[in-house]
């Protein structure tokens, strides 16, 4: 069973950076797209960005391109979520994914908050 555990979030100031973790196991994440998603207070989830673990290629949502950065570490099965230049906007839970190419399945972490003070 694939189990996917978020850390790193906290509060910080506008215009700083965070760095979440997602630590996999479980899965042959080879196999994977590896994302993150978000979820503010009221509104609904929304997709960040992703990673596919094998080629390291990414992909981001316009709103966070230049200032988030998804990277993976395969020795640690852990992907990582960069954030910098911090907005306010930026609040919210950040979710962990993994989606198994082909299938269908997507298996969620717990999330962390991440709070952005004005």
């Amino acid at each position: 069973q694939v189990q996917l555990v978020e850390s790193g979030g906290g509060l910080v100031q506008a215009g700083g950076s965070l760095r979440l973790s997602c630590a996999a196991s479980g899965g042959t994440f080879s196999r994977y797209f590896m994302g993150w998603f978000r979820q503010a207070p009221g509104k609904e989830r929304e997709f960040v960005g992703t990673i596919r673990w094998t080629a390291g290629s990414t992909y981001y949502a316009d709103s966070v391109k230049g200032r988030f950065t998804i990277s993976r570490d395969n020795a640690k099965n852990t992907v990582y979520l960069q954030m910098n230049s911090l907005k306010p906007e930026d609040t919210a839970v950040y979710y962990c994914a993994a989606d198994l190419i082909g299938s269908g399945d997507r298996y969620w972490g717990q999330g962390t908050q991440v709070t952005v003070s004005s």
